[in-house]
């Protein structure tokens, strides 16, 4: 029953990492925030590897540095510098003149603004009245040329303001406002800088979770308005086109595909958004403003170029984080994102990435499930190791060869986690295998002695040592006649059950099983791990076989069946400890005169008519144990006779039978009254057989407590 519980655990344990399997691929597609966070971190690292190269492009920034501030005075500047700035840039006949500012409030600074401020006599009001208004020169100088202004967009609960978008869209394919970033209002330039402008495009970012800017919107959607982006609408104006086309996939509820600007087209995610490939800082992408207003800069450096005012001083706090790392100016977000439509190349994260990706995981988690719970774990390591260098190889020559954007950190987790949560399967059963197993050989050998191999592997070799061990051994009397009188099977289940207790026995005083012969059994005690009181356990141990031995054999007597009775002897002494044969199989066990002498002893039960006998050798590390002594048994093949007694069972009490003690004292004395006292003992005991033994030797004429054995 609990082999069948442990097969239907290993079976359950085995879909955890199936259903960790189907849990990664559809969170995957799920796509939860730290995922995405992951993602996009290792699309960073990729580009801090290799950032795109920068090649010369004509755009460049012009710079309203901290330096910038520090000549020409605080921001906002009056709009007529603002206005004598464009107009050198004009001068220099570029290609278009893009605002990454939004001047959506009067100038201040205008004349008509200073008398609402001042108290001025009406004479000086009157010529103050008559100069130009600031913003009205601005917009005079933005008409001689190409300018874009931006604009800023926001989730507004008020009534939505709609830029006066120049730029016209035309669309192929399904209508592209449910795909686009969508706002419900703008922050617009003033009425008379928008009119003047050739173009108006917004200057919002939308970073993702953490903050970083990663793509670029080329078109965005202001309620049901399509409004360009400020570099794609730079790019329109630069070109001198009217129209953007906008394609969208033909599938229905993919996406965009493409938006074309002028005559330029560029692939575009299903959102309307460019994957930015960005370079490390460059020195000449920017010029300082106050250069051009101080007359440095060469028209040749402008001249046909995308020049994009914007600010780079920190205290105007137009910065965004950057996936190389820290943060830029916004202006040169715009920056390089036009370089890279210019010059080619760029980022992409194709629509079918997902889906290889989502075959990845569930492909290759099913590889790395299956190979991880049922090989060996430098094999399943291997592989997934393997398969994870793949995937991240693979990904890195996307994205340096074709520039493909394909996640290997997601699919990586998610087998990572498949082959973490199979090895603990396999961990598991494989523990549960060899508890299996250690249960089961524990019913060959001693579980102690297959406890003391798996903490000690090295034991597992040929040889041994020398130890002190004490020795239990049994023997069952008359069991040949009871098998030949009863069915065979039935005899078996007897002396099974029989076994069985003797052995549990045995290993509750931590005994170690020594071998098995028919219905004998050896016990040696302090081997495999030393004991210090062996002599202890081994008495404890034969004590209690022989309670549950004549209990046992009792209740059959009960039952009609003639069950022997179970004669044990117990010595200890030095041996040879370890294993014992070939290359081939090994055979633990004791080697020494004190094994025989235990077996000896076992078998002189039956001339002595106990039923324990135990050396003095053993009885010495057993203090206060008390037992009756038989005598200096000298046996066959010994020259030197060895004390042996028969111990009393302490449960019974600690008395040493003094009326015996003091019988055997006179015999062993070979006192002439010994005879009258054993043969008075026998009238009150006929039934010792200790009293019966010694009475026999004394009117036999044998004097003294040596015994000679003639037989083994």
């Amino acid at each position: 029953m609990s082999r069948l519980r442990e097969r239907i655990g290993m079976r359950l344990g085995s879909l955890a990492p199936v259903a960790l399997l189907m849990a990664s691929a559809f969170a995957y597609l799920w796509e939860p925030l730290p995922l995405q966070i992951l993602r996009n971190a290792m699309f960073d690292q990729y580009q801090r590897w290799r950032p795109r190269v920068y090649q010369p492009a004509p755009v460049r920034i012009i710079d309203i540095d901290d330096e910038s501030l520090r000549r020409l005075g605080q921001w906002p500047w009056p709009r007529t510098q603002v206005a004598e700035l464009i107009s050198r840039l004009q001068n220099a006949q570029p290609a278009v003149i893009a605002l990454d500012v939004v001047f959506a409030e009067l100038d201040r600074t205008s004349p008509k603004a200073i008398l609402d401020l001042w108290q001025v006599p009406p004479s000086l009001r009157q010529q103050l009245e008559a100069l130009p208004d600031h913003d009205a020169v601005l917009a005079q100088t933005m008409r001689q040329g190409r300018v874009v202004l931006g604009f800023a967009v926001e989730q507004a609960r008020h009534q939505a303001n709609k830029p006066d978008i120049k730029a016209r869209y035309v669309t192929v394919g399904e209508a592209p406002h449910a795909y686009l970033h969508a706002f419900s209002s703008a922050v617009n330039p003033l009425p008379i800088l928008a009119d003047a402008a050739a173009g108006l495009g917004a200057i919002t970012f939308i970073p993702d979770a953490d903050g970083v800017v990663r793509r670029a919107p080329l078109l965005i959607r202001i309620g049901d308005t399509l409004a360009p982006a400020l570099a794609a609408e730079a790019l329109r104006v630069a070109q001198g086109a009217r129209n953007n086309l906008v394609r969208t996939v033909p599938e229905q509820g993919v996406g965009l595909a493409e938006v074309r600007i002028g005559d330029l087209p560029v692939p575009t995610t299903p959102k309307g958004e460019v994957w930015i490939h960005y370079t490390k800082p460059v020195a000449n992408r920017y010029i300082p403003a106050w250069k051009v207003l101080a007359g440095e800069v060469s028209a040749q450096a402008l001249a046909n170029h995308i020049l994009l005012v914007g600010a780079s001083a920190q205290g105007l706090l137009d910065l965004r984080f950057s996936p190389m790392g820290g943060a830029m100016p916004g202006v040169e977000v715009h920056a390089q994102l036009l370089e890279q439509l210019l010059t080619g190349g760029g980022l992409a994260r194709p629509a079918w990435a997902a889906a290889i990706e989502f075959l990845i995981i569930l492909g290759g988690g099913l590889i790395v499930g299956t190979v991880a719970l049922l090989t060996e774990a430098i094999v399943s390591f291997s592989l997934c190791a393997a398969l994870l260098a793949l995937l991240w190889a693979g990904a890195w020559q996307a994205f340096t060869t074709h520039g493909l954007l394909l996640d290997a950190a997601g699919p990586s987790v998610a087998l990572s986690l498949i082959y973490v949560s199979a090895s603990i399967v396999r961990h598991q059963l494989s523990e549960q295998r060899q508890r299996w197993i250690r249960q089961a050989f524990a019913r060959y050998v001693s579980p102690n002695r297959v406890n003391y191999l798996i903490q000690h592997p090295d034991a597992l070799e040929l040889g041994g040592r020398r130890q002190q061990c004490s020795f239990v051994f049994t023997d069952l009397t008359n069991f040949t006649p009871l098998i030949e009188g009863m069915d065979p099977g039935a005899a078996v289940t007897l002396l099974n059950h029989y076994l069985d207790r003797m052995i549990a026995i045995a290993f509750s005083h931590q005994g170690t099983l020594d071998r098995i012969v028919g219905d004998a059994v050896a016990i040696m005690f302090s081997a495999p791990t030393p004991q210090p009181d062996h002599q202890r356990r081994a008495l404890a141990c034969a004590l209690e076989m022989h309670r549950f031995a004549k209990q046992y054999a009792d209740e059959l007597q009960a039952r009609g069946i003639a069950f022997g009775q179970t004669r044990i002897g117990i010595h200890s002494g030095e041996v040879i400890v370890g294993n014992f044969g070939g290359g081939a199989i090994f055979d633990y066990r004791a080697l020494g005169d004190p094994v025989n002498v235990a077996a000896r002893l076992e078998g002189a039960n039956k001339h002595l008519g106990t039923l324990i006998c135990v050396s003095e050798a053993t009885l010495a590390g057993c203090p206060n144990w008390p037992a009756r002594p038989i005598g200096r048994i000298l046996l066959k093949g010994k020259s030197q006779p060895l004390m042996v007694l028969e111990p009393l069972d302490p449960q019974q009490g600690n008395d040493p039978d003094a009326t015996y003690q003091a019988a055997f004292a006179q015999m062993r004395a070979e006192q002439p009254e010994a005879l009258n006292t054993f043969t008075n003992l026998a009238d009150q005991r006929p039934d010792d057989p200790l009293v019966a033994l010694h009475l026999a030797r004394l009117r036999a004429g044998i004097t003294g407590d040596l015994l000679l054995m003639i037989e083994k």
